[in-house]
C-alpha cells in the first residue's frame, strides 16, 4: 500500500505547508516568494519534511513492482533493472525538491535573490526532469503487455504508457513564466499530479493482489531454524 499511503502523507503535508491548493508560480514576484517562506515559517517547515516523509513511500512501491516484473520477465530481466533504477531516480527527484524548500524555509532571513534562485531551483528539479519517469512508465508498461502470466491485467500496461506520454510537457516551463505551461500551470503541475496519482494508487492496488494471489507465496514452506548441534558427551 506504499503507493496510496505516499498520496495521502505527500498530499497532507503540501497542505499544511501552503503549497496547495495554490502552487507559488514563476509570475510572483521576489517579494513574495521571500513572503511565502517566511510569514509562515513553522507550518511550512513541519509540511515540506512531512512531505518528504511521504514521498519516501514510493521506494517500497518501486521494489515490489521490481519483484513482480522479475516474475513476468524471467531469465533475462533488462524492464525490471531499468524499472528499478529509474524508479530510484524519481524517488530521489521527488524527495530533493522537498528538501531544498525545507532548507529556504530554515532561515527565511536570507538573502531574497538567494531564496528565489533556491525557489527556482526546488520547482524546476521538481517539475522538469521527465526521462526517468517516462522511461519507468515505458518499462512497467512493455513488460505487463508482454507478459504471458497475467500478473498483472493488461490496461496495467496501458496505464503506464498514457501517464508516461502525460510527463513530455513538463520541460515546457523553461519556457515559460505564466499559463497552462508554467510549472504551476494546469498542463504542467496540475496534470503530472493527478496522473502520478493514479499511477500510484493503481500501482499500489495491482502490486497488493499480486502479491496476495502468488501461489509461491500461499504454499512456501515455513522455514525452521536447524537444531543446533549436540556437543559429544
Amino acid at each position: 500500500m506504499g503507493g496510496p499511503a505516499t498520496i495521502v502523507v505527500a498530499l497532507v503535508g503540501w497542505l499544511l505547508a501552503g503549497l496547495l491548493p495554490l502552487p507559488l508560480g514563476p509570475h510572483h514576484t521576489q517579494e513574495q516568494v521571500v513572503a511565502f517562506y517566511r510569514d509562515h515559517q513553522l507550518r511550512l517547515v513541519a509540511g515540506f519534511v512531512l512531505a518528504g516523509i511521504g514521498v519516501g513511500g514510493v521506494f517500497p512501491l518501486i521494489a515490489a513492482i521490481s519483484v513482480q516484473m522479475l516474475r513476468m520477465e524471467g531469465r533475462y530481466p533488462i524492464l525490471t533493472f531499468m524499472q528499478l533504477v529509474t524508479g530510484a531516480a524519481t524517488g530521489v527527484m521527488l524527495l530533493v525538491p522537498m528538501l531544498l524548500m525545507t532548507v529556504i524555509g530554515y532561515r527565511p532571513d536570507r538573502s531574497p535573490e538567494l531564496t528565489l534562485m533556491l525557489n527556482d531551483m526546488a520547482w524546476m528539479l521538481f517539475i522538469t526532469p521527465i526521462m526517468p519517469f517516462i522511461l519507468q512508465n515505458v518499462a512497467i508498461g512493455v513488460a505487463v503487455l508482454n507478459d504471458e502470466n497475467g500478473i498483472f491485467p493488461r490496461w496495467a500496461g496501458y496505464l503506464n504508457l498514457i501517464v508516461g506520454f502525460t510527463f513530455v510537457p513538463d520541460v515546457l516551463p523553461y519556457f515559460f513564466y505564466s499559463g497552462p505551461f508554467a510549472w504551476n500551470g494546469i498542463f504542467i503541475f496540475w496534470l503530472a499530479l493527478t496522473s502520478y496519482t493514479v499511477w500510484l494508487v493503481a500501482m499500489g492496488m495491482l502490486v497488493r493482489r499480486a502479491i496476495l494471489e502468488d501461489p509461491n507465496l500461499v504454499s512456501a514452506p515455513v522455514r525452521t531454524m536447524p537444531d543446533r548441534p549436540t556437543a559429544a558427551a
